[in-house]
């Protein structure tokens, strides 16, 4: 395994996700408080600054997810609306990127490029798009379009409403804003393209409402798996958001990305790899793994393990004991059971595949749940989280991580006030902003 070090080390970049409804947070716990209330937004996105994090990053659904016909129970507390809350915590933030979840198939271009315009100028620079695409009928019922996507057009609308999008943010040039002292700030007519686009997603004739931003284009971040997914964002986006939990699947991935992004022409260090993580900490090691354990089945609860499997096996499993084996029953076809979530591969091979692992382990339903759901997860004192996150990076396994809390909006406190510090000491995380734009956070 290959490591940097000394003058070739790498800046470790970090991030915080405003997890929102999932299966992470803990919300049953007394710490944990509202994920609506903006002083929730607030606290976090502070913290993270004051940590000298490169972004806060905010997830969005578009519609509530149901399981067996009724609201998903973490859901019922609300999803608020991205813009308005990144656009606001612009002002109670200086240095901090602010990059949300935005659908390329239930938007359009135009309306998401001046949102995103507006975001960037707002905050000086500090906006980021995070490029998601669906093409689930059950979310499209709140739109005029409904789900009329084809699952294999997702990323040729995606590829087109970004291509537009750039086209309205490159519409104005730099110099197409003039100030003088007899007449004021005025734009030069001559100076702003008219945007026309044909194509067989978007039909458009238009003006961008913005001059250009301080960044130019947002920071697009993409969390692609796929092989559509991977060549997108190895096309189009500054980060890769992804999922892959150990050290030797990040540098797989890591391999993959940066040399499909090379394969465009683009330079490999201008594709940043983020994966998500958690973390547990402890005065020892031995309170650490006893902490996360404890957290783990926090997340977990015997109705969430039936309902997680449920959802694999695509069929009603109440009756079925969470602390018993799993289900002596092979999977259904019907994959209404749960809607609005987001599905991976096939579910007869999962359910074999979870099959073979619970056996294997002797695992109960919650516990293969438990092991099956788990990230990234950085588990011991503060100084051994420290070195582990510094092998990730210094080994190409990612150039950082979005860190998940399983606490909002508190959480994220301890790693700020430990980690971060001993980070600094290692000489691979910054003691200061060098730059204001989230570009210049991530050496963009």
């Amino acid at each position: 395994m290959s490591r940097r070090e000394g003058k070739d080390r790498k800046q470790i970049h970090l991030a915080a996700h405003f997890p929102g409804v999932n299966n992470t947070t803990v919300w049953s716990s007394p710490e944990s408080g509202s994920q609506i209330d903006f002083d929730s937004f607030v606290h976090l996105a502070q913290t993270a600054e004051r940590g000298l994090f490169d972004f806060f990053f905010l997830a969005e659904g578009l519609r509530l997810r149901e399981h067996r016909g009724r609201i998903h129970d973490l859901d019922v507390v609300g999803r608020p609306d991205t813009f308005t809350v990144l656009a606001a915590l612009a002002a109670v933030t200086d240095r901090l990127g602010l990059t949300g979840t935005i659908n390329t198939t239930f938007n359009e271009p135009f309306e998401v490029a001046r949102q995103f315009a507006t975001l960037d100028h707002l905050s000086d620079g500090r906006a980021g798009w995070n490029v998601v695409t669906s093409s689930d009928a059950f979310t499209g019922e709140n739109f005029r379009r409904g789900g009329f996507l084809d699952h294999s057009d997702r990323y040729k609308r995606a590829e087109e409403f970004v291509t537009v999008a750039r086209e309205f943010w490159d519409s104005w040039s730099a110099d197409a804003v003039i100030a003088d002292r007899e007449n004021g700030i005025y734009a030069v007519p001559g100076r702003i393209r008219v945007v026309e686009h044909r194509g067989p997603q978007f039909d458009v004739r238009g003006v961008a409402t913005l001059p250009r931003t301080p960044q130019g284009h947002p920071v697009l971040l993409q969390a692609g798996d796929s092989a559509d997914g991977r060549a997108f964002l190895a096309k189009y986006a500054d980060a890769a958001f992804t999922m892959h939990s150990s050290l030797e699947a990040g540098q797989t991935y890591y391999a993959d990305v940066k040399a499909r992004a090379a394969s465009y022409g683009r330079d490999p260090e201008g594709l940043k790899v983020f994966p998500a993580a958690t973390f547990v900490l402890g005065d020892t090691a031995e309170e650490a793994v006893d902490r996360a354990r404890h957290i783990r089945h926090q997340q977990v609860s015997p109705q969430t393990a039936i309902a997680m499997l449920e959802q694999v096996w695509q069929r009603d499993l109440s009756g079925y004991d969470p602390d018993g084996p799993l289900p002596d029953v092979e999977p259904a076809d019907d994959p209404t059971v749960t809607q609005g979530r987001v599905r991976h591969g096939d579910p007869k091979a999962l359910a074999a595949a979870w099959r073979q692992r619970a056996e294997a382990g002797n695992l109960s339903i919650r516990e293969l749940v438990i092991a099956v759901t788990s990230r990234e997860q950085f588990v011991g004192t503060p100084g051994q989280v420290a070195e582990q996150i510094d092998l990730h990076v210094q080994s190409d396994a990612c150039d950082g991580f979005i860190l998940v809390p399983h606490l909002t909006p508190r959480g994220l406190d301890e790693f700020v006030d430990l980690v971060v510090p001993l980070l600094q000491e290692r000489g691979t995380f910054r003691t200061g902003y060098s730059g204001h734009t989230l570009r210049d956070h991530l050496g963009l």
